[in-house]
């Protein structure tokens, strides 16, 4: 499968890391999606940098199966740009898989979009989320329909397998 990550500055590293490398070993294609293709992005722990590969503004929804996006403060620097929001609003109505972890749900609350169903976030954002007419949970990870959540850094094997799960491969021996 064909996944996109939308990243931008100040990502948590493992939440980004941890997912993207277990997505890469189980032959899915991971395309790391920023502002501008070729940007230096760095982790908010300093202990990861990635180069974006394509820009939001050379990509669309139709070119991806599945949509990843990690938390730290990116999703909330990401939502202040239009084309990352549609981004994230034609995966939802497409109903395409999208996994977001700890802050990632910002970018489907700005979407509009996080009325379709339970999920779970940082416990900061679930507050959001909750004021804006969420169903929200306080789980390690939820699952409802095309959408997989999580909370943090802890829920990430969790969220991993669930992932994958819905990409059609596991590797729940790796995650541990």
């Amino acid at each position: 499968m064909r996944v996109a990550c939308l990243l931008g500055p100040g990502f948590e590293d493992s939440e980004f890391q941890k997912p993207y490398e277990e997505f890469k070993k189980s032959g899915h294609a991971v395309t790391v999606i920023g502002m501008e293709a070729g940007q230096e992005l760095h982790g908010d722990k300093g202990k990861v940098a990635f180069k974006t590969e394509k820009s939001i503004n050379d990509v669309r929804p139709d070119q991806f199966d599945a949509l990843f996006i990690p938390g730290g403060r990116s999703p909330d620097k990401l939502r202040a740009n239009e084309r990352m929001v549609e981004f994230v609003r034609l995966f939802m109505d497409a109903k395409k898989p999208v996994f977001a972890i700890c802050h990632g749900p910002q970018l489907i609350l700005s979407a509009d979009r996080h009325r379709l169903g339970k999920l779970t976030a940082w416990k900061t954002i679930q507050g959001d989320l909750e004021k804006a007419g969420a169903q929200v949970v306080d789980e390690a990870v939820v699952v409802d329909g095309n959408l997989v959540t999580s909370r943090k850094p802890d829920d990430i094997p969790m969220f991993i397998e669930k992932s994958l799960a819905m990409l059609g491969g596991s590797s729940s021996e790796r995650v541990a």
